[in-house]
């Protein structure tokens, strides 16, 4: 993979468990897009955080080709969820104790799904598939509808500081 394209991926929770269904979580995910965003370190085109995974559409910034970005994405995220989920609901981390040596919880599949994107035709066939997720899902009518995606941004015109259209760079 050319690590100046942009990638689609997909990142499951451990189990397909319902992790991200907590709003808290939802928003440390959100956080942490924006910090990578604002810290220069990627373009996000856009996004969905459902309550057992995540899909997202991005690009490494120049300075960070080279680095494992959406390692450090997870591990930051999984440890901030961890920390919430001592803190307010100990009893849930049962669920995902790790059966690895090197960790005591596990919080997301290993290996996600990751597919480069060279074409505006399937970005575009992506972004649908990205904000269509909580329709299908049952979660809302309308993708605009969904809180935690980008939709808003592409449907309604909304300005949205973590989004960079993607016909900016395809």
């Amino acid at each position: 993979m050319n690590h100046g394209d942009i990638e689609f991926f997909t990142v499951t929770c451990l189990n397909w468990q319902t992790l991200l269904k907590e709003d808290k979580h939802k928003q440390i995910i959100l956080d942490s897009l924006e910090f990578l965003v604002k810290d220069e370190r990627i373009w996000l085109y856009a996004y969905v955080i459902m309550p057992n995974h995540m899909h997202i559409l991005w690009r490494k910034q120049n300075d960070w080709i080279e680095k494992n970005v959406q390692q450090s994405f997870l591990k930051y995220t999984a440890q901030q969820i961890k920390f919430n989920l001592i803190e307010n609901h100990p009893n849930e981390l049962t669920h995902y104790t790790s059966t690895q040596s090197d960790r005591q919880f596990h919080f997301w599949e290993r290996r996600a799904y990751r597919a480069r994107i060279l074409t505006r035709a399937v970005a575009e066939q992506k972004i649908n598939y990205i904000h269509f997720n909580p329709v299908k899902a049952g979660l809302c009518k309308l993708p605009e509808d969904y809180l935690f995606s980008s939709a808003q941004y592409y449907y309604l015109n909304e300005h949205n500081p973590l989004i960079t259209h993607y016909m900016d760079h395809l």
